[in-house]
Order: C-alpha cells, then structure tokens, then sequence
C-alpha cells in the first residue's frame, strides 16, 4: 500500500499511541490532534486521505470537524470512534458526512476494516438481529433525548422525567453491548 495520509484526533495518549504506532507500521503517515483546536489547525495546513475521530473530546465533540475535512478532500475516508456508541451519535456522525461509526474498544484491523468499509456495507454488516436489552433501549433513548437537547442535560433529565444527578450517572457508565 501506498503511503496515505491520516489525521487521528483522539484526547486519550494511550489508545492514540497504540493506535498511532501500529498504523504507522502499516504504512500511513500519521499526524495527530489531542483535541478539536490542535484538530482545526492541522485540517487548515493539510489535506487527509483518511481521518479518525474519537467522537469526546473532552469538552467537546468531534463532529464539528467533518465538514471542513470534507470540504478539503472530499473522496477522504471518515471513520468516528467512540467509548459512548448510540444510535443517535451513529446516525448524527453520518448524516453530517462521517463513512464509518465504530464502537472502542477496537483494535487496528477493526479500525481499519471499518476505515475502508463504505458506510452502507458497514451499517448493513452491523445491525443485529436480536432484540437490545432493556437496558441498552434505556441507553439508546436517553442518547437520544439528550442529542436532541443539543447536549443539555438538565433539559434533557426534564423531559426525561429524571434527577440530573441520576442521569449523569448513567451518562457516565459504559453503555451495554447488547
């Protein structure tokens, strides 16, 4: 494989590390962004065949920054990571332009399938057939409440008809898989 170019936006220093490492070794050259500030200045100096963004980013998100990806290279594949996956975020991240949403933990290839998988394959690929669990519909729903709610959560916890506290509680916990 030719050498491609690759922007990773992750804020945790040791995934990106290990992630970073190991996708040099197979051939990207790598620049890297801990955060969407760091992330806007390397978009504006250069242009991506690939990027990956890890959806937190601290006090932000990282949704904001695939519009002017897009509008550097328009063929660059997207690929979202997230420790937090919702149905609501996958679907924001694709309708705003991303080609792939992928749960961590992941390891390379997961990323790297993911990464040169288009979205319709991928999302045909990923849906599950069984039922989600009643906890994991709760997940769901509270995503999407809270996506609606532009990421307020005492509006969010109103409509929810629940304590803030207890909803940042459960915004807190990993999601459960199934």
């Amino acid at each position: 494989m030719e050498q491609k170019s690759l922007l990773l936006v992750e804020d945790d220093p040791v995934f990106s590390n290990v992630i970073g490492r190991t996708l040099s070794q197979r051939g990207f050259e790598l620049a890297y962004a801990g955060d969407s500030t760091t992330a806007q200045k390397k978009i504006a100096e250069a242009s991506f065949d690939f990027a990956i963004l890890d959806l937190n980013l601290g006090d932000h998100n990282s949704l904001s920054l695939i519009a002017p990806l897009r509008n550097n290279n328009n063929e660059m594949k997207i690929l979202i990571l997230t420790g937090y996956a919702s149905i609501a975020t996958a679907v924001e991240a694709i309708k705003l332009g991303a080609d792939n949403y992928l749960a961590k933990p992941a390891d390379t290839d997961e990323v790297l399938n993911a990464l040169f998988a288009s979205a319709d394959e991928s999302l045909r690929n990923s849906i599950d057939v069984a039922p989600m669990s009643v906890k994991r519909l709760e997940w769901e729903h509270i995503q999407k409440v809270l996506n609606e709610n532009e990421g307020n959560i005492s509006k969010t916890a109103r409509e929810l008809k629940m304590h803030r506290r207890t909803l940042q509680r459960k915004l807190q916990k990993r999601p459960v898989s199934s």
